[in-house]
């Protein structure tokens, strides 16, 4: 039945579910302050609007692959859009900041669900020696939207009010839902299991503690009570919600997955990846807006040859994975990675434009060489029926990444900030706190790079894919 679905169409629309939804995550960040100065709030409400969006998302994640179980690929993807679009028309209506919250919590539990489907679909339509091509469209997705969403925004709030990003949104949403109804298949498998409510109460509790967390660290500070709190609660809960899926018969996240030594492995990596790309993402406009005097138009424009490398370079990429497998893709990615991390700890206030936007494309190169092929190598290892739970497991943990990059190294960079040496301007020493946190972000793609000289590339892959798929081998070590 797989061979003869019509995969364009279906992978088109997937994608541009999955577009929109990622572009949700980054298009506000440069339009917090009209929103702040329009809705009279101070910058640590404002900062729930990306917040709580994350937040959402990142218990939502955990649950998609009970969710793709129970049910059908049109039912789920047809409602996660609907959720979606609901939520983009209650924010561009918001009369007041709780609704335009409200709003971003729908759109967010929508949004949560489409790329782990996406995912999931993308493995189960194309054979083991196609997935590399097919992540990397989904690598493409990933590069373009989180960049283009600063730069966007930066243009639009300039020209329009704020509401207008969500009016751009929505048009996209309803049409990507329209030809869904008409072009999407059912392609995964109904196991229809049973619904625990115990561990979906644990799963929010835990995931959603420790990102409330590592979101507010950056402006609460690591030693606020209510980061304690949520990161002590959050900890607590995960670590019941673990222990209780290793003795469920159907677990709503499966945590055997991590037996299969590469894909342990590769999500190891592919956390410090995502931990380098959101952080330095949100670190360089900093920098540029507030110690360079760029516009945050500029600094947007910045971060977009990266975008425009990073997508072109993911489907070839993924040829290459599928042709070579991983490791050399892993080792080199991550080797040019640790060495453009660490040219940008030496940023003054003179720093040419050029350099930061050469700088960060080849950043983004980087990204391009390790993210989709150790996702893809990792996924591969495991047999069908893992494969939801190893995409939601994969998503989880690269949203808990993004999210503990961005506050630790912006906490990083606000404590170098205030140990610069007394001899330095107020601008200088904030410049100072930014080359900290790079150090910082240096450390960990060297740790990474470390890591993949640990992952091997199965010789014969097709072969031994369609032995897990009979049963007929356990898993393998790294």
């Amino acid at each position: 039945m797989v061979d003869s679905i019509r995969k364009g169409p279906l992978v088109a629309v997937l994608l541009a579910g999955a577009f929109v939804a990622i572009l949700n995550q980054t298009l506000l960040v440069t339009a917090i302050p009209p929103i702040m100065a329009d809705l009279g709030i101070d910058a640590n409400l404002a900062q729930w609007i990306n917040t709580i969006f994350m937040l959402v998302n990142g218990i939502m994640i955990p649950i998609t692959a009970f969710l793709i179980g129970k049910f059908t690929t049109r039912g789920l993807f047809m409602s996660a859009m609907s959720l979606f679009a609901v939520g983009t028309l209650i924010a561009a209506v918001s009369p007041n900041f709780e609704v335009l919250i409200a709003g971003r919590i729908v759109q967010a539990s929508g949004a949560g669900i489409m790329l782990p489907l996406m995912q999931t679909v993308l493995f189960m339509i194309f054979p083991v020696e196609k997935r590399g091509q097919a992540m990397g469209l989904v690598g493409l997705v990933i590069a373009f939207a989180p960049a283009i969403g600063p730069t966007l925004s930066g243009w639009v709030v300039d020209q329009y009010p704020w509401r207008a990003l969500f009016y751009i949104v929505l048009p996209i949403a309803l049409l990507d839902l329209v030809i869904a109804y008409f072009v999407l298949k059912n392609v995964t498998k109904q196991t229809f299991p049973t619904i625990d409510i115990t561990s979906i109460m644990l799963s929010t509790m835990g995931f959603g503690g420790l990102l409330f967390a590592f979101s507010s660290a950056g402006t609460a500070g690591w030693g606020s009570w209510e980061v304690l709190l949520s990161a002590s609660v959050g900890a607590v809960t995960l670590t019941w919600f673990i222990l209780r899926q290793l003795k469920l018969s159907e677990p709503i996240l499966e945590f055997r997955v991590f037996r299969y030594g590469i894909f342990a492995l590769t999500n190891v990596i592919g956390i410090v990846v995502f931990m380098s790309m959101i952080g330095a993402a949100t670190i360089l406009p900093i920098y540029m807006q507030d110690m360079h005097g760029y516009t945050a138009f500029e600094s947007g424009l910045m971060l977009l040859p990266g975008a425009v490398l990073m997508g072109v370079m993911n489907p070839v990429t993924g040829r290459i994975f599928d042709k070579v497998g991983v490791r050399w893709l892993a080792i080199s990615g991550m080797a040019l990675l640790t060495v453009m991390t660490f040219l940008f700890t030496r940023l003054t206030e003179d720093t040419p434009f050029a350099y930061l936007a050469i700088v960060h494309a080849f950043r983004m190169l980087s990204l391009a060489m390790v993210m989709m092929p150790i996702t893809t190598a990792g996924l591969n290892q495991l047999p069908e029926r893992l494969i939801p739970h190893g995409t939601a497991m994969n998503n989880t943990l690269r949203q808990v990444g993004g999210s503990l990059g961005t506050a630790f190294l912006v906490t990083v960079m606000s404590v170098g900030a205030a140990a610069a040496p007394s001899s330095l301007e107020m601008n200088q020493a904030m410049i100072y706190g930014v080359n900290i946190s790079f150090w910082i972000a240096t450390i960990l793609a060297f740790i990474g790079f470390i890591i993949a000289l640990f992952i091997k590339s199965p010789a014969k892959q097709a072969e031994q894919d369609e032995a897990r798929s009979s049963g007929e081998k356990e898993p393998s070590e790294a």
